[in-house]
């Protein structure tokens, strides 16, 4: 069953190249926060990620979360929240039916709190890595609690409490998702290492064709590609750095023997081009 996806670019944070491709220059880039609109024609409105926000800016006032907002300096204006551009569109936040949640980072949950409503979708792994977490212990882990909404669990279905189905061989090297609607429409996989219980997306856009949002599992296009991983020292904060090596070598074995797969991290300088033409947004 084919969906439609449209591509959001939320706004960004500055880091340098170096980082976040090993063989990277010494220069300052811009990693724009992609998240992704989900038109279900059976089950209506989803989101994948929600990227920054404004509540950002809030989260990041007083220490310890100002060092995040100091080290990973953001750049985003209110109305690039995914919350203002869907209204913009004349979509109302009501009518997100859910989010599903690739992890915990605040890059990616900057938006939750704006949809009360959502049902929410995540890996188990990943919310019992941060719950519970303030202070310097949540900082390590790029998590910012003000941006959780107080209902988190009564809201979220922890999709990893089901039972996985295999894949086919065009899959491979992955080998089993998650079903959310049991209709192969939408299929979550587990992409641990850039945080732990990270999970990526299979889908089919019905102008595009297939496509994985593979979240932080790469940092760009060419990473994967190439099977580059970043610098030494961005692998340092990996939450597991085996598994991000592994993860990293699956989406590279992916993208060479499915070569009309669009695989779309989502910090990617391509992705973010893509939010103006290929994935932008259709009437």
């Amino acid at each position: 069953m084919n969906v439609r996806l449209t591509l959001l670019d939320t706004g960004f944070c500055r880091q340098w190249e170096m980082f976040s491709i090993k063989g990277g220059r010494l220069r300052n880039i811009a990693f724009h926060a992609i998240a992704g609109l989900i038109e279900h024609p059976v089950h209506g409105l989803f989101l994948f990620d929600t990227g920054y926000s404004p509540r950002f800016f809030e989260a990041t006032r007083s220490l310890p979360y100002s060092l995040y907002a100091k080290i990973t300096p953001v750049v985003t204006r209110p109305e690039q929240s995914v919350k203002e551009q869907l209204e913009e569109r004349g979509i109302q936040v009501e009518q997100i039916k859910g989010i599903f949640l690739s992890h915990f980072h605040a890059d990616h949950i900057g938006g939750l709190r704006d949809f009360p409503d959502s049902h929410l979708y995540c890996l188990s792994s990943a919310y019992e890595h941060v719950r519970g977490k303030f202070g310097l212990r949540a900082l390590r882990e790029g998590f910012l609690p003000d941006l959780m909404p107080h209902d988190f669990a009564e809201r979220t279905t922890f999709i990893d409490r089901s039972m996985p189905i295999p894949l086919s061989k065009a899959h491979e090297p992955f080998t089993e998702a998650y079903d959310c609607f049991g209709d192969g429409s939408i299929l979550l996989v587990e992409l641990n290492g850039h945080a732990i219980g990270q999970m990526g997306m299979f889908l089919r856009d019905q102008d595009q064709g297939d496509v994985f949002l593979c979240a932080d599992a790469a940092w760009s296009s060419e990473a994967y590609r190439n099977n580059l991983l970043p610098h030494p020292i961005a692998q340092l904060i990996m939450a597991d750095g085996t598994s991000y090596k592994e993860n990293l070598t699956r989406l590279h074995q992916l993208s060479a023997h499915w070569p009309s797969l669009k695989i779309l991290p989502t910090h990617c300088l391509e992705v973010w081009q893509m939010t103006q033409g290929a994935f932008a947004w259709r009437s």
